[in-house]
């Protein structure tokens, strides 16, 4: 399960260094990861192997129609990166320029469950300052989880 917040830097090519803990688990179901146009302006990357139960979900979940809808959507949107021998990831280029980076090249990396988000770190703060209201609605019902 993937959780926490980490502050990455893309280099260059678009490439960042996954935080340790984050590494381990990825590494522990395969070396590679899917990306994926994620909501606001945000890029979803799923473990291969997660993705691969995502899919099978989509196959006995979704109807014809809108399998055909997720494959031509989402799926023909996917990128894959491997994780290279000094520890990092590549997203993809086409996927990258979702994300509007800042002069410092600062990414924010947020596990969720079985997948992680890669936001822009202002993007992320304003999401989180918009999302705020909703949290305080709930807090009860998610504290009572905790």
């Amino acid at each position: 399960m993937f959780a926490g917040e980490y502050h990455c830097k893309l280099d260059e090519k678009g490439r960042f260094i996954v935080p340790s803990p984050i590494r381990e688990q990825i590494e522990s179901q395969g070396q590679s990861v899917v990306f994926l146009k994620g909501p606001e302006e945000s890029i979803l990357i799923y473990s291969m192997k997660e993705w691969e139960q995502v899919l099978e979900r989509t196959k006995s979940t979704l109807d014809e129609e809108q399998s055909r809808l997720f494959m031509h959507f989402v799926v023909s949107e996917a990128g894959t990166s491997e994780i290279d021998k000094a520890g990092r990831i590549l997203i993809p280029g086409k996927l990258r320029k979702l994300v509007p980076l800042d002069e410092d090249q600062e990414i924010i990396l947020v596990g969720l469950y079985h997948r992680m988000e890669i936001w822009n770190p202002s993007e992320w703060r304003r999401y989180i300052a918009r999302s705020e209201d909703r949290y305080e609605q709930n807090m009860a019902k998610i504290l009572n989880l905790l």
